[in-house]
């Protein structure tokens, strides 16, 4: 309690062009080493990169999402660095006029939010990738992610925790692909994370010295990794020894984090304008033109389910955790009153979606439609179906056999909501079981358990469960 956690997070989103930033060579993922690295990605002499337009246009989308200043004109730079993996010698990226700056991301952490300030966005390179396995103390380096379009989005360290951060990267994560401009692959490396922590005494204004965790490409590894380094640091400084600052890599292995190099600071990689790139001019009516093709933001559509479907900030804040599910609860939930459309938001926030991870499927996919979900959920809301009926039509739906009232009439599973057919058989359980009447009327409450398990018993489980407790209650508070 006597330290404050302070982070900022740095993520690279992958484009999701056809081809490179500076190139025509492809992106797509998976090809043999080298062979989609072009003249200009190799850097051979005489080449001059050619801007790709399509990368602006998502710069410039994203840009209007979060609500950043998008300059004009932006400016593109040569940092410069020496790695086996970076042909040229410099990366080229932007340092003074980003494309994109300022902006938020409005993050949820229980039912808690919070705003996080974005510092800037900016288009940049990728570099190539070293191989170290399976060449016997050699490294082999692939090029295919050399000039791969990225945008750099770098947050301000207003995140004070690890479950913050992992917010953040989730909800950045959504909105990217939201919008349609990174396809959000983590394990591909389409969108990965850096994250800067430091910690300081509880009240200090001033920041501690951070450490840089670089390229963790999981949420799960992101929380682990910022963990372990805040207790690393917390136990360095009440030692008594300084932080230095430094670039650290997490081993997933050991849970553990270890130094990678010192940690460069801006000046170290000598930036300056790129001769070969004249200034990115961005005029309103192409801002404009971004601005048409936007869908409704996920910040949006969470507080129209939250209003109309009476949802938590939880369960909307799940809802909207992907373009896709939110399209599937909206068709599911069309129409309904919010009675009902809490009941769609449970089942896809609840048996639906743990469907889709256990069967390794996209939300949405799969053999259970929204049609069919709104089938099933609406003879749940006009009490054709108890609870446990209902999740045993769901799991025959996922398994082919039809719509929920082909199910309801095959297996013969209509509730019983008859009040005076549950009177009768009320008035039959409470006769034949005199010992537990008499044990509830003294006090014991288990035994009004007990008569509602023989109602449901004696009806196969199909009574209305609510009917049942209420006509039990009334019967045995009956002189």
């Amino acid at each position: 309690m006597n330290w404050e956690v302070v982070i900022g997070l740095e993520v690279h989103a992958q484009l999701s062009t056809a081809s490179k930033i500076f190139s025509a060579a492809p992106t797509a993922f998976g090809a043999e080493p080298n062979s989609q690295a072009c003249a200009v990605d190799i850097a051979l002499p005489g080449v001059l990169p050619v801007l790709n337009r399509g990368a602006v246009e998502r710069a410039i989308r994203f840009g209007l999402a979060v609500g950043a200043t998008i300059n004009s004109p932006s400016i593109f730079a040569r940092k410069n660095y020496f790695y086996p993996d970076l042909p040229k010698g410099y990366q080229i990226s932007q340092y003074e006029r980003p494309v994109v700056e300022g902006g938020s991301i409005v993050i949820q952490v229980g039912d808690t939010g919070k705003t996080v300030r974005l510092t800037r966005a900016h288009l940049e390179e990728d570099a190539g990738k070293s191989l170290h396995e399976d060449f016997h103390g050699r490294t082999g380096i692939d090029l295919n992610r050399a000039g791969t379009p990225l945008l750099e989005i770098v947050s301000e360290p207003d995140m004070r925790s690890s479950a913050e951060a992992v917010a953040y990267a989730r909800a950045l994560h959504t909105l990217v692909t939201w919008i349609g401009i990174c396809d959000g692959n983590m394990q591909e490396g389409s969108f990965r994370c850096d994250a800067n922590v430091s910690v300081r005494r509880r009240g200090a204004e001033q920041y501690g010295t951070r450490r840089e965790i670089k390229n963790l490409n999981s949420f799960r590894f992101l929380q682990q990794a910022i963990d372990y380094e805040v207790q690393w640091q917390i136990g360095e400084l009440e030692d008594g020894r300084a932080i230095q600052q430094a670039t650290v890599l997490f081993d997933p292995d050991t849970g553990e984090t270890r130094m990678m190099r010192s940690k460069e600071d801006a000046h170290d990689y000598r930036y300056f304008p790129d001769p070969d790139l004249l200034p990115l001019v961005i005029d309103a009516d192409w801002i404009e033109r971004e601005r048409q093709t936007l869908p409704v933001l996920p910040a949006a559509c969470r507080e129209r389910f939250m209003a109309q479907y009476g949802v938590t900030a939880y369960d909307a804040s799940v809802l909207t955790s992907s373009r896709a599910i939110a399209d599937f609860f909206e068709s599911m939930a069309a129409g309904t009153d919010a009675k009902t459309g809490k009941l769609c938001a449970n089942w896809v926030t609840g048996a639906l979606s743990a469907k889709w991870n256990e069967a390794g499927h996209q939300p949405g996919a799969g053999p259970v439609s929204a049609a069919l979900m709104r089938g099933l959920v609406d003879r749940i809301a006009d009490g054709t179906l108890s609870g446990k009926m209902a999740k045993e039509v769901f799991e025959a739906m996922w398994a082919g056999e039809g719509d929920a009232d082909a199910i309801i009439e095959k297996r013969g599973l209509k509730q019983i909501s008859d009040g005076g057919e549950i009177e009768k058989i009320v008035d039959e359980v409470l006769a034949g079981n005199a010992q537990q009447v008499a044990d509830y009327r003294a006090g014991k409450d288990k035994a009004f358990n007990s008569l509602v398990g023989q109602v449901m018993k004696a009806t196969r489980g199909k009574a209305n469960p609510q009917q049942v407790n209420e006509i039990l209650r009334r019967r045995l508070t009956a002189n």
